[in-house]
């Protein structure tokens, strides 16, 4: 029993099991499900309020064992670690009032790399490879409307409106956490008519049942014969925002489609339409253009 004035003690894993039923309802409720466990079994009967800082940076991984074989953990994949517990100490300090303070983790610095995506004849290469029409659909969804892939899979009919040509995404299914108006175009109605009759809940189902899992091997495989290397689902969505981009859209408005928190989330996409900055290439030139002369 806590004395007067005290906060009662809790520990990790009582915190860990709050976090995750208040959080039932998200998206990233299965990444953050296996953060957890992983920080459990360092911290486990611990005290929350007796692990620190050090001890917490310490314990990111830093690699992960697929087939068999140890991997490293890419900066991004450890950041998203580092958010999770960052989130759950935040709620005991400032929601819960279980600790005084929650202890600062910085973010892991991340390289810049190049942005993946495809043209549109390799898209259709990928589409024409997978087999699965649920997947196919999904995938032929995303070029379409640059949707997430969880924001995708657990669409439901009661955000869809046919007649107006458009969708809408909840701000508790976005990662900004803000709504997200999806207009959808001509190939994005005619990919929601297939689905039509197949759940009277969900959109995109297989067997009437939504896809709980994506299925890696089967992307994998389809991307091998479409004769394309290093695609991520992921990348499907920075392939709809290339294509906005070469097509004219602007950066601002972009941003509005895609439902990106920050501009400058936007201008990874920039480089790849200079077309506007032609008529300033001329500033410095070291000799006068050459003029036309008129024919008479």
């Amino acid at each position: 029993m806590a004395k007067f004035g005290e906060k009662p003690r809790h520990y990790f894993e009582e915190a860990a099991t709050r976090f995750l039923r208040e959080r039932l309802t998200k998206t990233t409720l299965k990444s953050m499900t296996a953060h957890l466990e992983y920080f459990c079994g360092i911290f486990g009967g611990r005290e929350l309020a007796s692990i620190t800082r050090v001890e917490i940076m310490d314990a990111i991984p830093i690699q992960a064992v697929r087939k068999g074989r140890h991997a490293p953990l890419t900066a991004g994949t450890r950041n998203r670690y580092l958010s999770t517990i960052r989130a759950l100490f935040y709620d005991a300090a400032k929601e819960w009032e279980w600790i005084d303070k929650a202890p600062s983790l910085p973010e892991l610095e991340e390289p810049t790399g190049r942005i993946r995506w495809i043209t549109r004849d390799e898209a259709k290469r990928l589409l024409r490879a997978l087999t699965d029409e649920c997947m196919r659909d999904c995938t032929a969804f995303g070029f379409q409307t640059g949707l997430r892939q969880g924001n995708i899979l657990k669409l439901e009919w009661s955000q869809v409106d046919l007649v107006a040509k458009r969708a809408w995404i909840h701000p508790d299914q976005a990662k900004a956490r803000k709504p997200i108006g999806v207009p959808l175009n001509e190939e994005a109605v005619a990919i929601l008519r297939r689905q039509i009759g197949r759940s009277d809940e969900f959109v995109f189902v297989s067997a009437g049942e939504p896809l709980d899992s994506w299925d890696a091997w089967a992307w994998k495989t389809a991307c091998r014969r479409a004769g394309i290397k290093s695609f991520r689902f992921h990348d499907v969505r920075h392939t709809w925002a290339s294509w906005h981009v070469q097509g004219g859209t602007p950066l601002q408005v972009l941003k509005e489609l895609g439902g990106w928190a920050s501009f400058e989330m936007v201008l990874r996409y920039a480089h790849l339409a200079p077309d506007h900055l032609a008529q300033h290439a001329g500033a410095v030139l070291m000799h006068e253009p050459a003029k036309l002369v008129a024919v008479k």
